[in-house]
């Protein structure tokens, strides 16, 4: 009994001091004659979703329970949650990169030249065992944390203000790894705004840009050097599967790529899904087809490589970057390659000087016309649901109002300012769910979704600068 009667004592012990630290951290934040004060779990986390993480707010943490919260609290309380896990591992990455100098701190034994002085950095074994990690996973968090502390000082502080996600941390550290510590800066401040706006695929798409425009030369120097290692791949998988393909240039993938599309639309259905008839449009073409005179004169139908350059690069001027469709930037002479290349189509684009959308208006008619297809694909590039990639030229055609079939005058016109490209699942939900809208601002190009809960989300256009 006396047993039962510590172990009672100690646990009500621990709840007391729970709820007196709770306590203590909510007046803190708030001020107690303040009628606008949150009082309610569903008012906590809508608070602690919009204010920079720390040691107060983290001890209010405990009074988001899903039990009691809305379906909004929650979203809130996710948010609130994703925010102090950022700061604590920008903590942790203070710590990790103070033990990689503690290792240096003594230096290795006598008589260690300066070719294994490497090897007498032993932190990564210690992080690996102290957190379970393999050490392969341990020596990146390691590097990652030391680049933080002495090269990117300002992207931790986004990271410890929850801000942005570890993640996009991590993404800089190794995108910008190839880079000069000045060139690396340029590339940090250049974005450091537009981050906390960015998912990590958005912010490691962004950081490639930034970099070929930054270093131009170097980044043609890297990618000739890349093109020396092209290689085929080819590794076996379960089930009797294996994967097949090759590592070379982005302009012969893209081309590669839409050769496949345009041999698997000719395929029959078959019951067959279209990646399914995309990879057998790829055996078909390298083990069974044979191109025949004339099919090599024009019998074919085209497979189309997308590029969009300005002009200034295409005639040599400037060297920034050019942007692959379904690849990403690519350096000015990949691009002036392919513009230059034999059979090569140029389709002038308007774009506007400061935000860089595409901008153009097109007769209206119910069903887009081809050229107002083509320029909401070149616009959108990808599917305007802020975290879907799905490239646009996949993507439905979709009026942002509603198209009036009785009286097509009176709203939802087919033109490019009310049309928006969507991934079929994204147009399923925001034509048939009724807790989700979406609004287009024909000026900036930027979508805003409102979901159920009453968050917003939004979407920028592509930027064609």
């Amino acid at each position: 009994m006396p047993i039962a009667t510590t172990e009672n004592t100690t646990e009500n012990t621990t709840e007391n001091t729970t709820a007196h630290t709770i306590e203590n951290a909510t007046n803190e934040l708030s001020d107690p004659g303040d009628p606008n004060d949150p009082i309610t779990s569903d008012e906590w986390a809508a608070q602690l979703a919009a204010t920079a993480p720390g040691p107060h707010t983290a001890a209010v943490l405990p009074t988001l329970r899903a039990e009691k919260l809305s379906h909004t609290g929650r979203i809130d309380a996710l948010k609130a949650l994703e925010r102090h896990t950022a700061w604590i591992q920008a903590q942790q990455a203070d710590i990790l990169a103070a033990l990689e100098a503690d290792a240096w701190a003594d230096g290795p034994p006598a008589g260690w030249d300066r070719n294994t002085e490497a090897a007498w950095n032993f932190t990564c074994e210690e992080v690996a065992c102290a957190l379970k990690l393999s050490g392969t996973t341990a020596a990146r968090r390691l590097e990652v944390a030391r680049e933080l502390a002495s090269r990117y000082p300002p992207t931790r502080a986004l990271l410890a203000q929850g801000e942005i996600s570890y993640s996009q941390a991590a993404a800089v550290t190794e995108a910008c790894a190839v880079l000069n510590p000045e060139v690396a800066e340029q590339v940090e401040m250049a974005l450091l705004h537009k981050l906390p706006t960015m998912t990590t695929g958005q912010t490691r798409r962004a950081l490639a840009r930034e970099i070929v425009r930054a270093d131009p030369d170097g980044a043609e120097e890297r990618h000739q050097a890349r093109k020396r290692q092209r290689q085929m791949v080819h590794y076996p998988q379960d089930d009797g599967m294996a994967m097949w393909g090759a590592i070379l240039p982005a302009e012969q993938a893209a081309a590669m790529t839409a050769a496949v599309d345009t041999h698997a639309a000719t395929l029959p259905d078959e019951g067959r899904t279209l990646e399914q008839k995309r990879v057998d449009a790829l055996y078909d073409l390298i083990v069974n087809r044979t191109v025949s005179s004339s099919e090599s004169s024009g019998g074919r139908s085209a497979a189309v490589v997308q590029v969009t350059v300005p002009l200034d690069v295409l005639i040599g001027d400037t060297d920034d970057p050019a942007y692959l469709k379904g690849y990403g930037p690519i350096t000015a002479d990949q691009a002036r390659g392919v513009a230059f290349a034999e059979g090569t189509v140029w389709r002038r684009l308007i774009t506007h000087p400061d935000t860089g959308m595409l901008i153009k208006t097109d007769p209206t008619t119910y069903k887009p016309t081809a050229e107002v297809e083509r320029h909401v694909i070149a616009r959108d590039a990808h599917c305007s649901f802020p975290t879907c990639r799905m490239p646009a030229h996949r993507c439905d055609l979709d009026h942002v109002e509603p198209f009036n079939h009785a009286d097509p005058a009176k709203g939802g016109p087919t033109t490019p300012d009310n049309l928006t490209t969507l991934c079929r699942r994204h147009h399923l939900m925001k034509t048939h769910h009724p807790g989700w809208a979406l609004k287009r601002d024909s000026e900036s190009g930027t979508t805003t979704w409102t979901a159920p809960t009453g968050h917003t989300y939004t979407n920028h256009p592509h930027d064609y600068r």
